[in-house]
């Protein structure tokens, strides 16, 4: 019977893995062209996968996107685990948070222009909307965990819900982010510089005093 429930779960799950290869494909083109430039075949175009291929696995670019989203940020949530569980002072979590924020904004900085393109797109797109909500509050839960573990290894309360939390380190995100796209390799340093001494400044504010 064991054998049986395997061999009927194979096609499925053979099905989810060749999404998840058509949406690490797709995710370089989506981050480079951004929602509004990007379709079916032109992501077929810039991949290893036919326009046939990526059509038969999604049934419009819509649902790819939101595919490829959730995919990427599943795994992002993730980085920030060891974050909080290997920490044992404040300061030794806000150097490794703040090194964390650095390096996916410096690695990774196609994927983040397209989430904050997609959900600015949820304003007006309806399919996209239920995909960004979710997406963004499993971002506020991951950024709580970072806070109030932070909260409580100094011996404090967080002074700010988890909304506003994220809310705050976001925006810090997004402009590091924004500013980072100069293509002057000198101004980006400072970018990511500057994101440090800022999350070494806001952390301690969030604390109830």
């Amino acid at each position: 019977m064991t054998e049986t429930r395997v061999a009927r779960r194979a096609p499925a799950d053979k099905h989810d893995a060749r999404r998840n290869e058509l949406a690490e494909s797709a995710l370089r083109t989506l981050g480079e062209l951004g929602y509004a430039r990007a379709s079916l075949r032109e992501i077929a175009n810039n991949s290893e996968f036919s326009h046939g291929v990526v059509h038969y696995y999604f049934q419009d670019k819509l649902e790819l996107i939101v595919y490829c989203v959730r995919y990427y940020k599943a795994q992002c949530v993730t980085r920030y685990d060891s974050v909080v569980d290997d920490a044992t002072t404040p300061d030794g979590l806000l150097d490794a948070f703040a090194a964390k924020l650095v390096e996916t904004l410096r690695d990774e900085a196609p994927m983040h222009r397209l989430w904050y393109d997609l959900r600015t797109q949820s304003m007006f797109e309806d399919g996209l909307r239920e995909a960004v909500t979710l997406i963004d509050s499993t971002l506020e839960e991951m950024i709580w965990r970072v806070v109030s573990r932070y909260a409580e290894l100094a011996g404090r309360s967080v002074a700010l819900t988890p909304a506003a939390a994220y809310g705050v380190l976001d925006g810090l995100f997004q402009q590091a982010l924004l500013a980072h796209q100069t293509g002057d390799p000198a101004a980006a340093r400072r970018v990511l510089d500057d994101l440090v001494v800022q999350v070494h400044a806001l952390m301690p504010l969030m604390l109830a005093a």
